[in-house]
């Protein structure tokens, strides 16, 4: 349970009529505006992007201090995800001043960016309140996420291998969407889907809007299918499974379980239609390519690198950040390539921190499932329960997805990852009472039988 911290000194009271300078609206907003425009700025891997992440997060923080000291009140709400957030922050800074890190600068590099995301969790957070806040949000939400995927699925029916038509990746590579490889797009459309399949899955939305949200949700999840991200469709198709357990149990509309099947046959319709093909090729190729892999491809040798790399320094890890700065030297099989990621995210936070970093990772993600668990009691009836359970199906997807790739090392993603964790483990919100009377309503009309005709 959270709780706040508050010191008052002795002013003269605001009047009524006093606004303001900035709301917890405005800095949600701000904070939602960042963590959508990084995707689009190529996923902000490039040095610019970062420093534009970095700086964003930073004026954030800025603003919400000023908007405390403005309302002569600082008021900190606690967080049960702060304090492994911290303890992680703690250790990386010893890697750092200790020299235990291989390469001190790439150390420093990665907790500055580490910073920015707790930056943006802490705005997050302390702004995300009330029920009333995710409105206008939601529908953002949809628009962007809509013409984010249209615009890929157009790009992938006219391939020139340059991202936004434009710019040619410097090493190659699948690109799609916004992104150089096809497997971050999907890492992407894993955390975002969620938000609309839960929309349309409950009674938030209404008549044609929720045909809407179920149309966009299924072109969303087709772009995951057809960009060919064979770890997406595993992470996707274990987020439907368990979106139906969480349903089944609380949802009585029979409406709703036929929304599904169409949004569902929707999505397969379009991939039959678009890139039946191409899909097939894809799908067809996992049983030869796993065999391969299994009998000594690259990913099963680089597991193998990376946990002989652990055993060199198994407590704290050679520091974060140095993964492609060490790895040379345990590498066992020729590339002409630079190996800059280990393709499996936890063996890479196990050799880059330790025993210690993984520690406090498993800790944040304990804390993070045992507080959204604890909402999901008639989640399809509150604002926040919902919003949890979309928030926890993000996680969810790139989770699975972390063991086949390099999500969380993509600063668009994994400030994304990070912030929807937070999200899941908040309190829950605050409804009015007037707006939970207004959806009771409208539930009771929809579950209402139509006039019969005599």
């Amino acid at each position: 349970m959270s709780s706040a911290l508050a010191f008052q000194p002795e002013t003269p009271r605001v009047t009524k009529s006093a606004r303001p300078v900035l709301s917890s609206s405005m800095l949600l907003a701000g904070a939602g505006t960042v963590l959508l425009s990084a995707p689009l700025a190529l996923g902000a891997v490039e040095p610019w992007a970062i420093l534009a992440l970095q700086a964003s997060a930073t004026l954030l923080l800025l603003a919400w201090g000023f908007r405390q000291w403005a309302n002569r009140e600082i008021q900190i709400l606690s967080h049960p995800l702060y304090r492994p957030m911290l303890a992680f922050a703690a250790l990386i800074t010893l890697q750092w001043l200790t020299g235990m890190t291989a390469y001190r600068h790439a150390t420093y590099s990665r907790l500055l960016l580490y910073l920015s995301y707790g930056l943006l969790v802490f705005v997050v957070t302390q702004t995300l309140r009330r029920a009333s806040q995710l409105d206008k949000f939601a529908w953002v939400l949809c628009g962007y996420t809509a013409l984010l995927a249209s615009f890929s699925l157009l790009q992938g029916l006219i391939p020139n291998g340059k991202l936004y038509g434009l710019w040619k990746p410097d090493y190659g590579g699948h690109a799609y969407g916004p992104y150089v490889n096809h497997n971050h797009y999907a890492g992407l459309m894993e955390m975002l889907t969620p938000f609309l399949l839960v929309l349309a899955a409950t009674h938030f939305t209404y008549g044609a809007r929720k045909i809407a949200v179920a149309v966009i949700a299924a072109v969303m999840a087709g772009t995951i299918f057809l960009c060919g991200s064979r770890g997406g469709m595993l992470a996707f198709a274990v987020q439907a499974v368990l979106l139906v357990v969480l349903l089944r149990p609380r949802q009585e509309n029979w409406k709703q379980h036929l929304l599904l099947g169409a949004g569902l046959a929707a999505m397969i319709g379009c991939l039959v239609w678009i890139g039946g093909n191409e899909l097939t090729r894809r799908l067809a190729s996992i049983h030869s390519e796993t065999q391969q892999e299994l009998t000594g491809g690259v990913r099963l040798a680089m597991d193998r690198d990376c946990l002989r790399m652990w055993r060199e320094k198994p407590l704290f890890g050679w520091g974060l950040g140095t993964f492609p700065v060490v790895y040379p030297q345990f590498r066992s099989f020729y590339t002409n390539f630079f190996v800059n990621q280990a393709h499996n995210d936890y063996l890479q936070l196990l050799t880059e921190t330790g025993l210690a970093g993984f520690a406090v990772a498993i800790w944040f993600l304990v804390l993070t499932f045992r507080h959204a668990w604890a909402k999901l009691d008639h989640w399809t009836e509150s604002a926040g329960g919902s919003l949890t359970v979309a928030a926890l199906l993000g996680c969810v997807g790139i989770l699975v997805h972390s063991f086949l790739d390099f999500n969380l090392q993509i600063p668009a993603n994994a400030a994304m990852f990070y912030v929807l964790c937070a999200i899941a483990a908040s309190n829950p919100l605050q409804e009015s009472q007037r707006r939970r009377s207004r959806r009771n309503h409208r539930l009771i009309l929809e579950t209402q039988p139509g006039p019969t005709t005599p």
